[in-house]
C-alpha cells in the first residue's frame, strides 16, 4: 500500500483528466489562466496544463498542451480530455467568451503530450450557443461517442417530477475522431433541487431558476453504462458528484425520483468544498478505479486535484471520498468491484 493525502497537487489545476499510458499516468487540465480568460495567443502550448506521474501520487509539471487556435473564438479555455485513437491523440476541449459562446473542437498530436494544434469544430455556437464539457468514450465494438453538456431553456414533467431548465447532458456519436454526427441523444436533464445553479437567474432575455449538470464521465460496469456527472454550483458547496445508469450508450438513462443530494462525492464542510468534474482511471494492476476530481480547500483559494478509490455496492458506484487525511491507495480491491470485467476500459 501506498499513502497519498489529498489535494495530491498542491497548485490550482481543475476539470482534471487522467490516463494512463503503459507503467505512467498523464493528466491535463483547466489552468487559472485558462479558466479566467487570461491565457496568453501565441504559436506555442500554453493552454492546459500537463502532469505526469508513476503512482497518481507523485505528480511533476509536463508543460502545456494546446497551441491557443484563432483568437476571434474566445480567451476561456475550459475542461480538456484526451483520447487516442488510429496511432493520433486528440484534446477536446471547450472555448469561448466567458460563460457565452461557448463551443466545442478537438486537436491532434502524434504525441500524448503535444504539442496539440486544433483540426475541427465539433459545435457551431450559432446552433448551439453553449457547449462545454467534451468527454470521449468508446464502446467495447470501437465506437467512439461524445458526450458533453449543453443549454435546454423548456421544462416539462415526468415521473420523477419537473425538469429544470439549465445546462444538462447530451451524448452523440463521433463519425470520425473530429466530426461529431448530427443527431444528439439527451442523456439527462436536471431534476432535483441540489442542482440548483441560481435562482431568478437573467439568461438568453428570460429569468431562470437555473440548474446545472456538467462533466459527464461515462464507465462501463457489469454490461451497462454508468454516466457519471457533477451538479449544482461549481462555486459553492451544493457542488456535487452522481450518476445516472443505461442499458445502452445512447440511452435512454435513468431517472431516479427522491435524489436529496449527490451520491458519489459532496462537500464536507471546514474540509473539502465542492467536489465535481471527475475523471476515471485504473490502478496499475488493472483491478481498482479511482475518481480523480478537482475540489476547493476550506478557504475557497483554488480548485486542486484530489483521487479516490471508486467501487460499487451492488450496482450502484461509491466512494469514501472526499478524503482530506491521509489514506492508503488501493491496488487489489477486487472483492469491492462487481463482476468479472471489473477491468474495463475508462476513458
Amino acid at each position: 500500500m501506498q499513502v497519498y493525502t489529498n489535494p495530491v497537487h498542491a497548485e490550482y489545476f481543475a476539470d482534471p483528466f487522467v490516463w494512463r499510458s503503459g507503467d505512467e499516468y498523464y493528466a491535463i487540465g483547466t489552468g487559472p489562466m485558462d479558466a479566467d480568460g487570461r491565457s496568453p495567443h501565441a504559436d506555442r502550448p500554453c493552454v492546459f496544463p500537463l502532469m505526469r506521474s508513476p503512482d497518481l501520487i507523485h505528480w511533476h509539471p509536463a508543460g502545456y498542451a494546446l497551441v491557443p487556435p484563432d483568437e476571434a473564438l474566445g480567451h476561456n479555455f475550459w475542461a480538456p480530455e484526451i483520447a487516442f485513437a488510429e496511432g493520433r491523440w486528440y484534446l477536446y476541449y471547450s472555448v469561448g467568451h466567458g460563460d457565452k459562446q461557448h463551443q466545442l473542437r478537438v486537436a491532434v498530436s502524434e504525441n500524448p503530450l503535444g504539442p496539440y494544434r486544433d483540426s475541427a469544430q465539433l459545435t457551431d455556437p450559432a446552433v448551439v450557443s453553449f457547449a462545454i464539457d467534451p468527454h470521449p468514450f468508446q464502446d467495447d465494438d470501437g465506437r467512439w461517442y461524445l458526450f458533453h453538456a449543453r443549454d435546454f431553456l423548456d421544462t416539462d414533467r415526468d415521473d420523477a417530477g419537473s425538469i429544470r431548465a439549465g445546462t444538462a447532458l447530451v451524448v452523440s456519436e463521433l463519425e470520425t475522431m473530429t466530426r461529431l454526427a448530427p443527431r444528439v441523444h439527451t442523456v439527462l436533464r436536471a431534476y432535483c433541487d441540489w442542482q440548483l445553479f441560481a435562482a431568478q437567474r437573467p439568461m438568453y432575455g428570460q429569468i431562470f431558476d437555473w440548474h446545472t449538470l456538467e462533466g459527464p464521465c461515462v464507465i462501463k460496469e457489469g454490461g451497462r453504462y454508468y454516466c457519471i456527472y457533477s451538479g449544482g454550483r461549481w462555486e459553492t458547496d451544493t457542488y456535487g458528484v452522481d450518476y445516472t445508469v443505461s442499458d445502452h450508450v445512447l440511452g435512454p438513462y435513468k431517472v431516479e425520483a427522491g435524489i436529496e443530494s449527490p451520491r458519489i462525492l459532496k462537500t464536507v464542510p471546514g474540509h473539502v468544498i465542492g467536489p465535481g468534474h471527475c475523471s476515471v482511471v485504473t490502478t496499475r494492476d488493472g483491478s481498482t478505479r479511482m475518481i480523480v476530481y478537482h475540489a476547493w480547500d476550506a478557504d475557497m483559494k483554488a480548485r486542486r486535484m484530489f483521487i479516490d478509490e471508486l467501487y460499487f455496492e451492488g450496482d450502484q458506484p461509491r466512494s469514501d471520498g472526499p478524503s482530506w487525511m491521509p489514506a492508503e491507495l488501493p491496488l487489489a480491491t477486487v472483492q469491492r468491484v462487481k463482476g468479472p470485467d471489473n477491468a474495463n476500459r475508462t476513458n
